[in-house]
């Protein structure tokens, strides 16, 4: 099965970053890294952070290795932390903690990722998720968004779409299998997360490490 394994490698200073990202560009390093690993590993910059994404924990430490070699030859120490996507929390953890195996350990870490969107809901004042309704015109979608604001929704129309903002995704699931059995068959309801959220965690350019992009 596809994981998805990520390390975060803190450098103190640019000019050493940039040194080690031109390296593991370089195509020298080809012939290591298509022997290192089976599938791609991405690189991402943040700063003076730099963070690599394998498909499993193999992969991971390979990189890490390669890593920790090149910042011992530029003489460079650096921090690094190798942490495992847990898909129910949406929370990269610790690599040796476990993903939750039996029915009350994945709901109580879902419990707990709801619990979490509330609150930062709350604190950032904005909606995490949102469903989004998309009607046959403009007319039928101002009706539903008057309708959804008199129940005290937040629900704004952009055309013939009317967003209806929620603090969690389980609110959003909920009112979206609620909307769909209230407007005509057919009527498209889905749930994402909101504009500004996604502004929140779109990545920095990725690259693929070394020769395996192609």
């Amino acid at each position: 099965m596809n994981d998805d394994w990520r390390l975060q490698i803190d450098f103190r200073e640019d000019g050493v970053l940039d040194a080690l990202q031109d390296r593991l560009d370089a195509e020298e390093l080809e012939h290591d890294l298509s022997t290192a690993f089976h599938d791609r590993v991405i690189v991402s910059r943040d700063g003076t952070t730099i963070f690599l994404y394998a498909g499993d924990r193999e992969q991971a430490e390979k990189a890490r290795d390669l890593v920790v070699r090149l910042c011992e030859e530029a003489e460079e120490e650096v921090t690094i932390d190798l942490r495992r996507w847990h898909p129910l929390s949406l929370e990269w953890r610790p690599a040796d903690e476990p993903l939750p195996e039996d029915v009350a350990a994945r709901l109580a870490e879902h419990q707990a990722r709801i619990a979490k969107e509330r609150q930062e809901a709350q604190e950032q004042g904005y909606p995490r998720y949102e469903v989004q309704v998309k009607m046959p015109s403009w007319r039928e979608a101002d009706a539903l968004q008057d309708r959804l604001r008199d129940e005290g929704l937040p629900a704004v129309q952009r055309w013939r779409v009317v967003l209806i903002g929620t603090a969690d995704e389980d609110a959003a699931d909920e009112l979206a299998d609620r909307i769909r059995g209230e407007v005509p068959t057919g009527i498209v309801v889905a749930v994402a997360g909101t504009l500004r959220e996604a502004e929140d965690d779109v990545p920095r350019p990725f690259a693929f490490l070394g020769g395996l992009a192609g």
